[in-house]
């Protein structure tokens, strides 16, 4: 039985993918920052498989090494990583923009991606196998205005993953990138500070992706043949063409 982590476990495309994987027989570490939902999520998920959760932020390296080292023994052996934890702070222009908002998305879209990924990696190496799934943004792709900083955040992943691809296909390490467009979950909530009728706009007029379509996507790649290896796979909602654009009414 493979054990898989999954990082922003407590909502959207992570809770999705958590639940996905009990389902298809994965052990589970699941991670967040909410103790009240992880242990909820937790009870739900034992029913299917065995789960641990870990309460932890990882924009805060000494967090993230704590909570990763106390993994008891039959959980330490990690096979499938999934950095999904992330998000988006605001939508203004550079000259107006606030500088906690851009701490908080490099933080925790790239430096968390990283700590959380350096703790599990090793592992990995020294078993010569496993796989690495970073959830990354078609946002990564096209660069709009008012979202630099988190663009900027998410090409990194990219960068990242092509570099993790490099320096660990030697050690039978997979790695995967995976670039959804607009996803209904609570990303637009957060970026605009709990504005719900402004977050709910952004989806009015079309179907937007859901949490589980990306989560069936992940499972796809993580459940491929041992020779079979997604590099990177982009997923628009079947009304956006491009990161900008969105036709309504489709």
């Amino acid at each position: 039985m493979k054990t898989a982590l999954i990082t922003g476990a407590t909502s959207g495309i992570g809770k999705a993918t958590a639940k996905l994987f009990a389902n298809q027989g994965f052990k589970l570490v699941i991670c967040g920052r909410r103790t009240d939902v992880l242990e909820e999520l937790k009870v739900e998920l034992s029913r299917f498989t065995e789960v641990f959760a870990l309460n932890f932020d990882q924009r805060i390296f000494s967090e993230v090494e704590k909570a990763i080292l106390s993994l008891p023994e039959n959980f330490k052996n990690i096979d499938i990583l999934i950095n999904n934890a992330g998000n988006a702070h605001g939508l203004e222009p550079l000259s107006e923009g606030r500088i906690e908002d851009w701490d908080a998305m490099m933080d925790g879209n790239v430096k968390g991606l990283l700590y959380v990924s350096k703790l599990i990696i090793p592992g990995m190496k020294a078993k010569n196998s496993g796989h690495i799934v970073n959830i990354s943004s078609v946002a990564a792709k096209q660069t709009y205005a008012n979202g630099v900083v988190y663009c900027a955040s998410k090409r990194a992943v990219d960068v990242i993953s092509e570099g993790m691809r490099l320096e660990l296909t030697e050690f039978g390490i997979k790695v995967t990138n995976i670039q959804p467009g607009l996803v209904e979950t609570d990303f637009s909530k957060v970026r605009f500070k709990g504005d719900e009728d402004r977050a709910n706009t952004v989806y009015q007029g079309f179907k937007a992706l859901e949490a589980k379509d990306v989560a069936d996507a992940i499972s796809y790649c993580v459940n491929t043949p041992k020779h079979v290896a997604i590099s990177d796979l982009t997923i628009y909602p079947s009304a956006q063409s491009e990161p900008r654009t969105v036709y309504k009414n489709l």
